[in-house]
């Protein structure tokens, strides 16, 4: 397979499906939004961190995948079959979250992004992962069938922060929390 075809070289891309559009549709930022994301989780996950969340960034790295081919498809549609996300991939989510916030103490205000590497590579990746997130609520506004996109998506940053906590807590880094300036 070549990795080089020069049928970009004008500004455009092709969607799953043939349609022709520009680099900048908001499709096609919306879904390499995904595979950013994708990648600051790979780095997450290359990080000395516990066998069990690196387990969890590996089955989230495959369902960014899933969103990626899923907003890449053409508005028209496709004949290809694709994955799709199911509600047990944002339970997934919610169990993994629900299990880390059971021995975390209960936050009393917003703490400040940081602590150590592997808790600022956590905060990034949740920042693009809203990024991601309101890019395809944009795109939802012309298509109706990214609801579950959504909604993993918004599942997704929650975990990434309540990782971040875990993290800190595993660490022993310092939890600096936001106090504000009135």
């Amino acid at each position: 397979m070549k990795i080089y075809t020069k049928k970009g070289d004008t500004g455009e891309t092709s969607l799953i499906g043939g349609k022709r559009v520009p680099k900048n549709d908001i499709r096609i930022e919306s879904y390499g939004t995904v595979d950013e994301l994708n990648s600051w989780v790979g780095l997450l996950r290359d990080q000395e961190i516990k066998e069990e969340h690196r387990k969890e960034l590996i089955e989230i790295q495959d369902r960014l995948f899933t969103i990626g081919s899923l907003l890449a498809v053409s508005p028209e549609g496709t004949k290809m079959e694709l994955p799709q996300l199911k509600n047990e991939d944002i339970t997934f989510l919610e169990n993994a979250i629900d299990k880390m916030n059971d021995v975390l103490p209960e936050m009393k205000s917003f703490v400040l992004p940081g602590g150590n590497t592997i808790v600022s590579y956590c905060h990034i990746s949740r920042c693009v992962c809203r990024r991601a997130e309101r890019l395809t609520v944009a795109l939802n506004d012309t298509n109706d069938n990214f609801k579950k996109v959504i909604q993993y998506l918004n599942r997704l940053s929650d975990y990434l922060f309540v990782l971040a906590r875990k993290i800190t807590k595993d660490t022993s880094a310092n939890e600096i929390p936001w106090k504000p300036r009135m």
